[in-house]
């Protein structure tokens, strides 16, 4: 985590170069007033979408969590809105760019999707069974397939199959140790 920490100063600096020389094109190409006008009401639009977006996400956190299911969706769902409205409430014309694009519905979706996998990447399964519910578990007949041995023995879960009854086993991932 702290060794991607190192790259954002530079991210940010190549971020602003990247806002500036997209305004110098689009100055140049429909006039400066435009350019600014266009800014002006891309983060006017974004601050407006930050208070809808926002009361979204906190309506839809408290109707699952009244109804009793896991939040997760939800709060992904609006944090993708929120990141969205934020992006286009911040002064340039690429921000503005991803901004919009995160708040229509099939991007939307797709970020949803990426936020709640790299949520579960990082916290244990039971938090993330807790805010985005239980996971789906294909179970294969036939030969077991050979498995490499973890280095450090982890503990087993628990799955649930169709007929109710509980067997041991674990959720092996590709790619992760």
């Amino acid at each position: 985590m702290r060794r991607g920490l190192r790259f954002v100063p530079l991210a940010l600096l190549l971020a602003v170069v990247l806002e500036l020389a997209v305004f110098v094109g689009v100055g140049r190409a429909l006039g400066f007033g435009a350019a600014v006008l266009l800014v002006f009401a891309a983060s006017l639009l974004g601050l407006v979408l930050l208070r809808r977006e926002g009361m979204r996400a906190w309506r839809g956190f408290r109707s699952a969590a009244a109804a009793g299911q896991p939040p997760g969706g939800q709060v992904t769902d609006g944090l993708v809105g929120l990141a969205g409205a934020l992006l286009l409430a911040v002064p340039g014309l690429v921000s503005g760019l991803v901004g919009v694009l995160l708040l229509v519905p099939p991007v939307r979706r797709l970020a949803r999707v990426g936020v709640r996998r790299a949520t579960e990447r990082r916290v244990s399964s039971m938090v993330a069974g807790d805010l985005f519910g239980p996971r789906t578990v294909r179970v294969r007949q036939g030969a077991p397939q050979p498995q490499p041995q973890p280095q450090q023995p982890q503990p087993q879960q628990p799955v649930v199959v169709d007929g109710g009854r509980a067997i041991e086993g674990e959720i092996v991932e590709p790619g992760r140790h």
